[in-house]
C-alpha cells in the first residue's frame, strides 16, 4: 500500500525493523529534550503528516521495551489517525514508572500500526439474539 506521507523532522521516516512486523516505529522530534516526571503526560511531536486511504486508520501504540524498562506507555493507546487527518501525529506519553525519564530528539517513542477498518451502519432493533455469555462482562469468564 502506498501512503503519502511529509516528514518534518530529520529523522528517517517510519519502517519495519523485520519481515514480519506489524508496527514501525515513531521517533520524538523535539528542539530540547523532555523530562517525564513519574505521572505526567506529554504530547510528544514526530514531525510526520500522513494521508491514508479510506478504510484505513494508523493506531499510535506503545513499544513494549519503554513500558517494560521504565514504566513509559502511550496513554490513549492505541491512539488513532484516521484517514482524513492531515496535522502532525502526536503521541501521548505517560510516565508510570517511579523514575523521571528523558525523551531524547530523534528517541523511538511508540510504533505506528495501518490498519483496515469498516464503517459501520447501524439497524436499530427492539432486542438483541441470545447468547450463551447473554450480558455477562467483565470477569464474567473467571481467572482461570
Amino acid at each position: 500500500m502506498n501512503v503519502s506521507i511529509v516528514n518534518h523532522s530529520s529523522h528517517p521516516l517510519p519502517a519495519y525493523a523485520t519481515l514480519l512486523s506489524a508496527g514501525m516505529d515513531l521517533r520524538a522530534n523535539l528542539p530540547s529534550p523532555i523530562v517525564l516526571q513519574p505521572g505526567e503526560r506529554t504530547i510528544v511531536p514526530t514531525g510526520l503528516f500522513i494521508a491514508l486511504p479510506p478504510g484505513f486508520e494508523a493506531q499510535v501504540r506503545p513499544r513494549s521495551g519503554l513500558a517494560a524498562k521504565h514504566g513509559i506507555t502511550v496513554l490513549n493507546a492505541p491512539g488513532t489517525v484516521d484517514a482524513d487527518y492531515r496535522g502532525e501525529i502526536g503521541v501521548i506519553l505517560i510516565n508510570l514508572g517511579q523514575e523521571p525519564f528523558v525523551v531524547e530528539n530523534g528517541e523511538r517513542i511508540a510504533q505506528l500500526v495501518v490498519a483496515r477498518h469498516e464503517t459501520v451502519e447501524w439497524t436499530l432493533v427492539d432486542s438483541l439474539e441470545t447468547t450463551d455469555r447473554g450480558n455477562g462482562g467483565f470477569g464474567h469468564s473467571g481467572t482461570r
